[in-house]
């Protein structure tokens, strides 16, 4: 598919805002659009925020709560091709239990998925939809909650129904901060890729595009 000249909505949290690299021209979605454009990229990510709706809300900054559902409405409406990355904060913690797959609402994360994917595609009927799984993370277990591979299972599952196409970057990213050689040039703090793990997502994703 090509991407030149092409409007491109991002959807996502910390990782598309930005977080963890060293200046706005290393942020993913800008070496993407370097890299593989000249592309009309709009960048939608909010730190913090998960998929899906939180139970208890986030008193010390309520910008967390700003589910991805909630936020597609907010998204312009003429893109070419959307791209959604997120799910890592809904492990990391999201109190949204994980649900089951008959579930349609944003209050399990199941649930989630299915609104979010299934109101992209309603609102974006010509569009491109393109969703990345979470990355590794140095934690991916904790007591009483499933695990990170377990919501990466679940987006999968989800986007399959709908026919979505999925960039498993937890599965083909080559980031994995449980190594520390590849968190010290990737991902430093265990989670945000820094501008060396911010270049290898973009160029997954231009080569994910262009093989659609």
């Amino acid at each position: 598919m090509e991407i030149k000249n092409k409007k491109i909505n991002f959807l996502g949290d910390s990782i598309t805002e930005g977080v963890g690299v060293s200046a706005p021209e290393f942020k993913y979605v800008n070496v993407f659009d370097r890299k593989f454009g000249p592309a009309l990229v709009r960048n939608y990510g909010i730190s913090g925020t998960r998929f899906a709706r939180q139970y208890k809300p986030t008193v010390d900054n309520p910008r967390f709560d700003l589910d991805f559902c909630s936020r597609v409405a907010e998204m312009d409406a003429d893109a070419d091709i959307v791209v959604v990355f997120g799910g890592t904060n809904d492990y990391g913690h999201g109190d949204a239990p994980m649900g089951t797959f008959a579930d349609r609402t944003p209050d399990t994360f199941y649930g989630a998925c299915h609104t979010l994917m299934s109101s992209i595609i309603e609102k974006y009927p010509e569009a491109t939809v393109i969703f990345m799984t979470p990355l590794h993370r140095a934690t991916e277990t904790k007591a009483n909650r499933p695990s990170l591979s377990e919501f990466v299972a679940v987006i999968r599952e989800v986007a399959e129904f709908y026919s979505i196409p999925v960039l498993d970057l937890y599965a083909t990213a080559g980031i994995q901060p449980q190594l520390t050689v590849q968190r010290e040039k990737y991902a430093p703090d265990g989670l945000h890729p820094n501008n060396a793990g911010a270049e290898k997502i973009a160029d997954r994703l231009g080569a994910f595009i262009l093989g659609l």
